[in-house]
């Protein structure tokens, strides 16, 4: 402690005296009122009250620093001064000040820094936070991140249940009571630790029935979410869910927006209000460090994306070429992504390098307070782009949502009704003369455990994406490996190496071993003269995963093998996630695949034939055979 004076005549409660001619300090003080509240006062050194009342510090030392007179005389400057009046509502600054080694020292050099050049730092000040620096509030803007975050999860349980048991019913291409029975195998847990090695409810059941049961329940948690009801508990409930599909998924739920919206989702749930009912003026405030980790998240997802592009070393990225390929080559690309194919090769790599503007810099403004806006708008606009062209799911509107908590109330005041502002301010208020309650005190601890964790994971998965080599510690590992299973802390970084050309699989069936017929997918091109759709937020996870094994062989997708299997048995549920089957009286007695390669046709070609498509053979990419070899 740096004890500087004693008064003879001490305030009732702690008084903090500050330079009142000083404009970035009177910024500064009107944000420190808002935080401490009525617990700490604050009046100018200029003030008749404090030279009357204080005579013991010199009026020097009051225009040099600002200083804090406790109730029990006790007088404190600088940082330590501006750490004490804070401690009522953020201890950790104080407690890192006294306790850290060089923590004191380096505290007080920083606040004789800014203090000798307060004008600097005035204009660093509006340039970074604005006119106002006032305390931000977050209502408006959970408000709508819960709302939309449940849209999201009912799209993505929608979404799955139209096709669930085609893909892994008793009857489909991977069953999940195969898939448990393999994990079972490998697992040598038991009990309730069987749900730690693989967590899914499908230990209960792996039938149809209640498959279809948990996806309807996602359905219905993600209606109740959407109407406030519950938030808290609900997205608890929709990660639990949502998880346990993801592991009896087999490769048809290991995109990385399934990924994403199980670390969203499970986020979300330290940030959403607790109560059953939700009143918005009698909210709690969102927990600051809940709404950092959402920024984290977003921050990783952007930055990796971009980095990873170019540190995979392809030419593709780093002459900027990659949309010349990408529109052609992408899974699914929309009408609009074929007009994008023809644009200019400058116009391909201009837009190639604002999309490395935006993921590799604009992810820095995350952590600027006035720059937060701008990102967000820069995020938005990439995401829209990449919606227009392709058809990436509920990914773009997924990312989206994490833009939000970028948003004050402030900012988002214009786009609500007045009824909800004005509760906003309300619930800011209250929140404000409740904030030290047990529960709040305890939400807060957990959501620092959390967020310790989550943090310790990231950093590990961060030091992968940069090829890092840290000796990470013990316990460090350890949570990593505990956590693993949970998908819920993860690595990011879409399209790192560009596709440059696009393989297409056509699965064929025949009677005789002579005559062939195709059969024809939803949404992934087949017939040359079919313009691409828009199928988005809806995936279709078959047509997907058609995409990938193209670009492989179909040893290595024993999925694509029983996907063809269940084509010879004639299986309804299968036959249901295609456009067309060439045989709808009975299955065909064979079965092969062949592999073209596509290309978007040009304009002229396009007005000559009415071809969107053009294509060219490469050969067999699965030999025939029939259920009897």
């Amino acid at each position: 402690m740096s004890i500087v004076t004693r008064v003879a005549r001490p305030p009732q409660k702690p008084l903090l005296v500050f330079d009142g001619d000083c404009q970035f300090c009177r910024r500064w003080i009107h944000r420190w009122e808002q935080a401490t509240g009525e617990l700490v006062e604050y009046a100018p050194f200029q003030s008749a009250r404090v030279m009357e009342q204080f005579p013991e510090v010199a009026r020097e030392r009051f225009e040099q620093a600002v200083h804090l007179v406790e109730p029990n005389g006790e007088v404190y400057r600088g940082a330590e001064a501006a750490f004490r009046a804070l401690a009522c509502r953020m201890p950790w600054p104080l407690w890192i000040y006294r306790q850290v080694p060089g923590a004191a020292p380096v505290g007080e050099f920083a606040y004789q820094l800014v203090a000798r050049h307060r004008d600097l730092f005035s204009v660093l000040t509006r340039l970074f936070w604005g006119r106002h620096v006032e305390e931000p509030a977050y209502f408006l803007a959970r408000w709508l991140f819960v709302r939309l975050l449940g849209i999201v999860y009912g799209i993505a349980f929608l979404s799955l249940w139209s096709q669930i048991i085609g893909l892994v019913g008793a009857d489909g291409i991977m069953p999940a009571e195969q898939t448990m029975r393999i994990v079972e195998g490998h697992t040598t847990n038991t009990g309730l630790a069987r749900f730690r090695a693989a967590p899914t409810l499908c230990w209960f059941s792996t039938s149809d029935s209640f498959l279809n049961a948990q996806c309807a329940a996602g359905v219905g948690l993600s209606l109740l979410v959407i109407a406030g009801v519950a938030p808290a508990p609900c997205l608890f409930l929709l990660w639990v869910i949502y998880l346990s599909l993801t592991t009896v998924g087999h490769v048809f739920l290991e995109f990385q927006w399934d990924s994403l919206l199980l670390e969203t989702g499970l986020l979300a749930v330290f940030v959403a209000p607790l109560r059953l009912w939700p009143k918005l003026k009698r909210e709690a405030a969102p927990s600051t460090l809940g709404l950092w980790l959402l920024r984290w998240l977003l921050f990783r997802l952007m930055f990796a994306s971009g980095y990873l592009k170019l540190a995979s070393g392809d030419p593709t990225w780093r002459n900027l070429t990659a949309l010349e390929f990408h529109y052609e080559t992408q899974p699914l690309p929309t009408w609009l992504g074929w007009y994008a194919h023809q644009l200019p090769e400058w116009v391909q790599q201009a837009s190639c390098a604002a999309m490395f503007g935006v993921e590799l810099i604009v992810p820095f403004f995350i952590f600027l307070p006035r720059a937060r806006l701008m990102a967000c708008g820069l995020f938005v606009l990439l995401q829209l782009g990449i919606a227009l062209t392709g058809n990436y799911t509920f990914f773009n509107l997924l990312s989206v949502v994490l833009c939000v908590p970028l948003l004050d109330d402030a900012a988002l005041a214009r786009f609500f009704p007045q009824f909800l502002q004005q509760r906003a301010n309300e619930a800011h208020a209250w929140s404000r003369a409740t904030s030290r309650g047990l529960a709040r005190r305890a939400r807060r601890g957990i959501v620092a455990v959390v967020a310790v964790a989550v943090l310790s994971i990231s950093l590990m998965e961060m030091g992968g994406v940069f090829a890092a080599r840290v000796p990470w510690p013990s316990p460090m590992i350890n949570l990593f490996r505990w956590a693993a299973p949970l998908r819920s802390v993860n690595s990011y970084g879409l399209f790192r190496v560009m596709t440059t050309w696009r393989p297409e699989i056509i699965i064929e069936g025949s009677r005789d071993g002579m005559t062939w017929q195709a059969y024809e997918f939803r949404d992934k091109p087949g017939d040359l003269k079919r313009r691409p759709g828009f199928v988005a937020p809806h995936q279709p996870r078959l047509d997907w995963q058609m995409w990938f094994a193209a670009l492989g062989s179909y040893r290595d997708n024993p999925w694509f093998v029983n996907c063809c299997v269940r084509l010879l048995q004639g299986s309804p549920e299968v036959l249901a996630l295609l456009e067309h089957t060439p045989f709808p009286d009975a299955p065909p007695k064979y079965i092969r695949a062949l592999l073209y390669e596509y290309h978007f046709t040009t304009l002229a070609d396009r007005r000559a034939d009415g071809a969107w498509w053009r294509r060219e053979f490469k050969g067999l990419y699965c030999p025939p055979f029939s259920l009897g070899q």
